[in-house]
Parts: structure tokens; C-alpha cells; sequence
């Protein structure tokens, strides 16, 4: 009977990892793997801009990153959020605006995907 509340947790938790994240639009889907889309991302951003880019890993071993696009901070400035698809396999890619940041960054967004 220990394994009831358990299972209705993990449900629970599947069901809210399942949802993209809050004022977060989607962009698109690729079959890339997520560490590959984000080093897309942060390569074309830096380089259209000659400025940094910070990337920050949200799950082990690059499963989901988020990108800032140049001259934004963690952990609220606009940004590439890459995470697995949330269903089947492959890529979710959307993006967070935060200010300024907008078309610019979408376009590189999807010439990654």
C-alpha cells in the first residue's frame, strides 16, 4: 500500500515536467539532441553579437540548457530554453523574452533546430 502515494506523486510530477515552461513560446522541435541544439544556439549569438553568451545546464549532462542571449544573465534574461521533446524523442526549443531581445534571436533559434 506504500507504493500508492508514490505512484500518484510520480505521476503528478510527470504530468508538470510534460508542460513547456511558464512565458516561455515555443520556437520549434528538432531531432538533434538538446546539448547540440544549445551549442548552436549559443555559437550563432556570439557570433552575429562578439559578445559572451552564459549557458546554463537545467539537467545533467546537457539534457536541457538554457542559452542567454547576449548581454542577459541568469537567471530571468531572455533565453534559449532547450529541453527534451515532451514527447517521443528529439529536441523542444522555445524562448523566454526578456526586454529588447526578440526576432534576432528567434531567427538564429531556428536556424538551429
Amino acid at each position: 500500500m506504500k507504493l500508492i502515494p508514490l505512484l500518484a506523486l510520480t505521476v503528478a510530477i510527470s504530468a508538470c515536467a510534460a508542460q513547456p515552461p511558464a512565458g516561455v513560446q515555443q520556437v520549434g522541435t528538432s531531432q538533434k539532441a538538446p546539448k547540440v541544439v544549445a551549442q548552436c544556439v549559443a555559437q550563432k549569438w556570439a557570433d552575429s553579437s562578439q559578445q559572451q553568451v552564459v549557458s546554463q545546464d537545467t539537467l545533467a549532462n546537457d539534457q536541457a540548457v538554457d542559452v542567454y542571449v547576449p548581454g542577459q544573465q541568469p537567471p530571468t534574461g531572455a533565453a534559449a530554453i532547450v529541453r527534451p521533446a515532451w514527447t517521443g524523442s528529439g529536441t523542444w526549443v522555445g524562448f523566454r523574452a526578456s526586454g529588447a531581445a526578440g526576432s534576432q534571436a528567434t531567427g538564429a533559434i531556428q536556424g538551429c533546430l
